[in-house]
């Protein structure tokens, strides 16, 4: 393994344990190896992940930055233009979040897949435009037929309409 392989491999290695210490809620710790894993080697999914714990801790202006970071390192990544849609929702911003959404839908490399469906719905939803929202969930339910949430955001969607 050349050094730049194993520059790769142990961020990719940080990376991971920063995941592990994300899903055990352990913010601090995670944000601490994304930035260690990002001071390696930048990764997309670094970035990403960096921002969506940036964004827990209500930093969504960082949060928005990492995502760009992320995007620039890899324009197929899907994940951080569904986590800016995801971002821009929280404030408020819902005609901004729309082609950031569009862009995650036909990204190259992103799962899960029907995420950014999902969050255009919402935002369909909140501007009164119903029939697009169910078109967006309807999408969605295609690409994930077993996530119980799909169902839920439709039927909420019937009780809205």
């Amino acid at each position: 393994m050349n050094p730049e392989e194993s520059l790769q491999a142990e961020a990719l290695t940080l990376w991971q344990k920063g995941v592990q210490r994300q899903e055990a809620e352990d913010l601090s710790a995670a944000e601490a190896l994304y930035r260690q894993s990002i001071e390696l080697h930048p990764t997309a999914e670094a970035h990403t992940f960096l921002g969506f714990v940036l964004a827990r801790r209500g930093h969504l202006p960082a949060a928005i930055a990492q995502c760009e970071r992320a995007i620039a390192v890899d324009p197929e990544f899907g994940n951080p233009y569904n986590d800016i849609g995801a971002y821009l929702i929280e404030q408020d911003k819902h005609d901004e979040a729309i082609p950031w959404l569009e862009k995650a839908k036909v990204a190259a490399r992103y799962e899960p897949r029907h995420f950014p469906f999902v969050n255009l719905a919402r935002v369909y939803r909140h501007q009164g435009r119903v029939v697009a929202a169910l078109g967006e969930l309807i999408a969605a339910q295609q690409l994930a037929p077993k996530d119980p949430s799909i169902p839920e955001h439709i039927a909420k969607l019937r009780r809205f309409n």
